[in-house]
């Protein structure tokens, strides 16, 4: 059989990677971006707003404060799956704090918050800021290293990645074909979170999180003892080194399902740009569009999630915080209420309906995508696929969404 030489088989990675990155930075492109963080960055440039230093703590507090997000999200990975990585360990993770629009990372010894933004021109972008103590603090737009993780994975779109490994006691993934990639809603409850610390109940169900694998001859084998149902993460690592002892559970389920929301976003809005640019829509684009469409209306639906079997509840006050944000329609409903039991959320439609990142979709995609929904939401979508959608169901979500969303289309 011939054998691809392994220097042919990096130099075309390096090839993907550095083609990825020219379109993803091709002239055209506003030179100013308007994501969260460059939006922070520039009021505190012009003296309007300014970072506080906290003696141990340092930046992160006002940096969450003026971002908009809550400390109750912080999420914590021990597996090397970082840039910072030679600092991350199972007695050193990596916290990570999220809203609908900005994520920021940081761990204890590194020399940099990690930021990762969603930048409705392009997807996302990412930056840091140094944690040293500086008269005048500056964000720094970063690239290729994060393109590297974040890149040509999400069909030609830089995506979010929250992925679940088989971490060794050092928190190094087995790089073998049971690595799992990255986690959205769909994946099984039981292959979600390995090399990350998850604090909460959830019954019988079991995660691949709180665990490593301690015989290096078997990899994959993950400790059992002591990984499941757990409340305090105390017993693992010294927690006040963080901003708060938790890994919450619910947190880690809301995120998991914002990445693929953001995935799917930022790769058809690239996609249909790119096909735009060539010689137009043709049949064969048509009907990829049409595909992608679908997939994205689905995931919005939570089609395929995967259903939790038992109860769940998380240890923060994450679960109240993230559905007081809203917004209500007038009987008070909202899609960002829990339910915890056998699903993730109450009204099974995604709140990311709301996002920028939605709204700043090609406007002839975006047309496609809200007449889908409205399609499936009225019943005139129908099948198989959306059998779990009852029609009383599927009228609550069309009256939650005509109450909450601007900019709907006409015949909604």
């Amino acid at each position: 059989m011939f054998r691809v030489p392994k220097a042919w088989l990096i130099c075309s990675s390096v090839l993907a990677l550095t083609t990825f990155i020219l379109q993803a930075q091709a002239p055209g492109d506003p030179l100013e971006s308007n994501d969260a963080i460059a939006r922070l960055g520039r009021q505190m440039t012009g003296g309007e707003v300014a970072l506080d230093y906290r003696e141990g703590a340092g930046y992160l507090p006002s940096l969450l404060e003026r971002l908009g997000i809550n400390i109750d999200s912080q999420v914590l990975v021990f597996s090397k799956t970082s840039f910072q990585h030679a600092f991350i360990n199972p007695k050193n993770p990596r916290a990570l704090y999220f809203n609908d629009n900005v994520s920021v990372g940081t761990v204890p010894g590194g020399s940099v918050y990690e930021m990762m933004a969603l930048e409705p021109s392009r997807g996302l972008a990412f930056y840091s800021l140094d944690v040293r103590q500086a008269d005048h603090p500056v964000f720094q737009r970063r690239g290729v290293e994060c393109l590297f993780c974040h890149g040509p994975g999400n069909n030609g779109a830089a995506g979010m990645v929250v992925a679940s490994v088989f971490p060794d006691a050092q928190g190094v993934p087995a790089y073998t074909s049971a690595f799992i990639s990255t986690i959205d809603h769909q994946t099984p409850f039981d292959r979600r979170w390995g090399g990350w610390y998850v604090t909460g109940t959830h019954g019988s169900q079991r995660h691949m999180g709180n665990a490593v694998a301690i015989d290096r001859e078997h990899p994959v084998d993950l400790e059992q003892a002591n990984t499941q149902n757990l409340t305090s993460l105390g017993a693992k690592f010294d927690v006040t080194k963080y901003l708060t002892g938790s890994s919450d559970i619910v947190a880690l389920l809301t995120l998991d399902h914002q990445v693929g929301m953001v995935n799917r976003l930022g790769a058809i809005g690239v996609q249909y740009r790119r096909e735009q640019q060539g010689s137009g829509l043709h049949n064969g684009e048509q009907q990829r569009l049409d595909d992608r469409v679908r997939d994205l209306v689905d995931y919005m639906l939570f089609v395929n999630e995967a259903p939790l079997r038992e109860p769940v509840s998380g240890v923060s006050t994450f679960t109240e915080t993230f559905a007081q944000r809203g917004p209500r329609d007038r009987l008070g409903r909202s899609l960002r209420e829990f339910d915890l039991r056998t699903r993730l959320f109450k009204h099974p439609l995604s709140y990311m309906i709301y996002s920028d990142l939605f709204d700043a979709m090609p406007p002839a995609v975006r047309v496609r995508v809200l007449a889908r929904l409205h399609d499936v939401l009225t019943g005139k979508e129908a099948g198989p696929v959306y059998d779990s959608l009852q029609p009383a169901e599927r009228k609550v979500l069309l009256q939650i969404v005509l109450d909450t969303k601007s900019n709907l289309p006409a015949d909604w």
